[in-house]
């Protein structure tokens, strides 16, 4: 019968590494503490509280039961390459092959969580998204960009909701902001930052002519609390209500009650047009403007720390680094990471996790951004 024990150790030693990067001696002790919270009479005095206490306790305990599933499936094959060892029972070979090969795809999905290290990459993710230099081809592409993330989401089976967007002259969207929910959205959108670039034949040129377009995406990790971190004085903002005009359907329901914020010491505008009302359109636009101006801080912060130590690093936005080309030929690639794909469709219609998780490991290589 085949020899496994190579097989056997590196599946061991993977296993042993997540049990690091997943924490779990303090998820253990973390459980005991949220059981206790989540046992409390008074827990649900307090909704939003309530809320973030359940869904840590559901996170630990989903980590804390993929590790044990693992373990407890590593032991089993263990122990029936054992048995076939002593039986001398090849027939076992394909079952113990199968088994190995099962625990290695499982630990392929699980080993992307080695890769999160930022303080906020579990969070949910603010993406927003800005038409660029190409008139009419490149607020189309800003719509194009707007689906191709709400279909990554849906591929991974996270929540969005389009809180704005506005719609171009003739066609597309001068600009959107989408909020994507669930865990790690925020660390696997927040690679995509930066400037996007279009090449394809122009559908608005009569001539048919190719033509290059851009697209700004900027990605912040979005917390419903932000008060221990910013405090928002409402001299410094300019609060102007209006009727949407978006373009309604997938993207936006039309109201009379839309809400743009301008922080007017920053300059950072958020706005809302997707809620029921006027007052919860300004409720989502504070929160958004909150974690703007947490991101804001800890940007200047993080720009202080790097004029003290003479490092420089180029900022995300403004720079591109990613271009679609669909005419001559059709390659999508990724100019930091080198990551490429002549499935440019695919892409298009969110097939995006192969560059997010060449971008992690990249800048778990040396070239961190956060």
């Amino acid at each position: 019968m085949r020899d496994f024990s190579e097989d056997f150790a590196l599946v061991r030693k993977r296993v042993s590494e997540a049990e690091a990067y997943l924490n779990v001696d303090a998820g253990r002790q973390r459980a005991s503490q949220l059981e206790a919270e989540v046992s409390r009479s008074d827990l649900w005095d307090d909704p939003d509280q309530a809320r973030r206490v359940t869904t840590e306790l559901e996170h630990v305990r989903r980590d804390l039961e993929l590790y044990d599933r693992l373990v407890a499936d590593l032991d089993d094959a263990l122990t029936l390459e054992q048995l076939a060892r002593e039986e001398a029972d090849e027939s076992l070979e394909g079952e113990i092959s199968a088994a190995l090969s099962d625990l290695s795809g499982r630990l392929e999905v699980l080993e992307l969580r080695s890769l999160f290290g930022g303080d906020h990459d579990e969070r949910d993710a603010i993406c927003e998204i800005h038409a660029g230099e190409g008139g009419t081809d490149a607020q189309d592409w800003a719509e194009m960009l707007l689906r191709m993330y709400v279909r990554w989401a849906e591929r991974r089976g996270l929540e969005t909701e389009v809180d704005e967007a506005s719609p171009g002259k003739e066609a597309g969207l001068l600009s959107a902001t989408l909020l994507v929910k669930g865990r790690y959205a925020y660390g696997l959108l927040r690679g995509e930052q930066g400037v996007h670039r279009l090449v394809r034949i122009s559908p608005f040129d009569a001539a048919a002519r190719r033509q290059t377009s851009f697209a700004s995406v900027d990605v912040t990790p979005f917390l419903e609390d932000t008060s221990s971190e910013v405090q928002i004085d409402e001299k410094d903002l300019r609060i102007d209500t209006y009727r949407s005009s978006g373009a309604g359907g997938q993207h936006v329901n039309v109201t009379d009650s839309a809400v743009r914020i301008t922080h007017l010491p920053t300059g950072i505008i958020t706005s809302c047009q997707n809620q029921r009302s006027q007052h919860q359109n300004k409720a989502r636009a504070m929160q958004i403007l909150g974690a703007k101006l947490a991101e804001h801080q800890r940007a200047e912060h993080q720009r202080a720390l790097q004029a003290i130590s003479g490092s420089s690093s180029q900022a995300a936005m403004g720079n591109q680094i990613r271009s679609y080309v669909l005419a001559p030929y059709q390659l999508v690639k990724d100019l930091r990471t080198g990551e490429e794909t002549g499935s440019v469709e695919a892409v298009l219609d969110g097939d995006l996790d192969e560059f997010m998780e060449a971008f992690l490991r990249w800048e778990r290589g040396g070239n961190d951004s956060r």
